[in-house]
């Protein structure tokens, strides 16, 4: 997915429709000039809906729909003839999109399976007619209830991405290289920083026709939860994932000490994130030979790990054997 077709923020006003009106007709025909009140209620205004679909990877097409508005209800009629709803709008959204109020920021829901839908602007109610409100010592009234109003304002749709294994790493860790070996994925791949500016998905093969999804999220750096770099734009995608597979290469300076770094900038963007599974792929493993190899797995952290070469093919199946197994394995209370 190129740069310009990833879109995972957008803001949008939004108006629903009004209530109809309820009628106060009475009833008057030739032959009954006394009827009584007959007056339908009105329709409800039009929603605004969102529904999730898992064929759609980014809010691309909601780039240029700044504005959405639902159809308005019509009124009540005599005969007791209840008005017509507004129409619905639907809008449909990727899986992983969280919306929220604009002006208080406060969160409505999260759509995280197909189909499923939310009221993300509520229609306005219809008035009630006027046959609502008679009764012994009142059986002509004439009034009714007027229809809600439009519900208008600012919201805020933002995509995290739904991955079962997230990449972690600095810049040039070889996040890039990876998805496109493991994966179909064709992820731009340049040695400079910053070579992935939007995350990127690919689908995994595993055995028996199995298969897990990885996501390549942009390189963090030192203090990206205070919004340097990339930061918090593309920390909250890892939000999202099963477990996170930590990359650093081979010819750092030290696993142990980037791998901390890593950490604490998920811990500072997000405590709950360090709840994840963790997996360490070292990237990279051809530029150094068997016995650095094994000096360099006394200092590694005490998770699951597993030293790589995408460009060579090494260990790519060990690898797919970890992460399949972590992501089946019970999670501890």
């Amino acid at each position: 997915m190129s740069e310009s077709n990833f879109v995972d923020y957008i803001k949008v006003f939004c108006r629903s429709g009004r209530g109809g009106k309820g009628s106060a007709h009475l009833r008057r025909e030739k032959f009954v000039p006394k009827g009584g009140p007959d007056g339908g209620d009105g329709g409800r205004g039009g929603h605004i809906i969102l529904r999730g679909n898992s064929q759609l990877w980014t809010l691309l097409h909601l780039r240029y729909q700044k504005h959405i508005f639902a159809g308005h209800a019509e009124d009540g009629m005599k005969a007791n003839k209840t008005g017509a709803n507004g129409e619905d709008v639907v809008v449909e959204v990727p899986l992983g999109t969280v919306v929220r109020h604009a002006e208080t920021n406060e969160l409505l829901f999260e759509i995280t399976r197909h189909d499923e839908e939310h009221i993300m602007v509520p229609g306005g109610r219809g008035g009630l007619g006027n046959t609502h409100f008679k009764s012994a010592t009142n059986q002509t009234p004439r009034y009714a209830q007027p229809g809600e109003p439009a519900v208008e304002g600012f919201y805020t749709l933002e995509l995290k991405i739904l991955a079962d294994v997230g990449l972690v790493g600095f810049p040039n860790a070889g996040k890039s290289t990876l998805l496109s070996v493991i994966s179909a994925a064709k992820p731009k791949i340049a040695d400079y920083p910053f070579t992935t500016l939007v995350p990127n998905l690919g689908i995994v093969r595993y055995r028996d026709a199995r298969s897990f999804v990885m996501a390549d999220i942009p390189g963090i750096i030192e203090g990206a939860h205070e919004g340097k770099g990339l930061g918090l734009r593309f920390l909250r995608h890892i939000e999202r994932n099963s477990i996170l597979l930590f990359m650093i290469p081979v010819d750092s300076k030290s696993i142990a000490e980037e791998y901390a770094v890593l950490l604490n900038e998920l811990k500072e963007y997000n405590p709950e994130l360090l709840d994840k599974k963790r997996v360490l792929a070292v990237s990279k493993s051809d530029l150094a030979d068997d016995e650095l190899i094994r000096e360099m797995k006394s200092e590694l952290p005490e998770i699951p790990w597993v030293f790589i070469s995408s460009q060579q093919g090494t260990n790519m199946q060990k690898l797919k054997d970890i992460l399949w197994r972590e992501l089946n394995a019970p999670v501890d209370d």
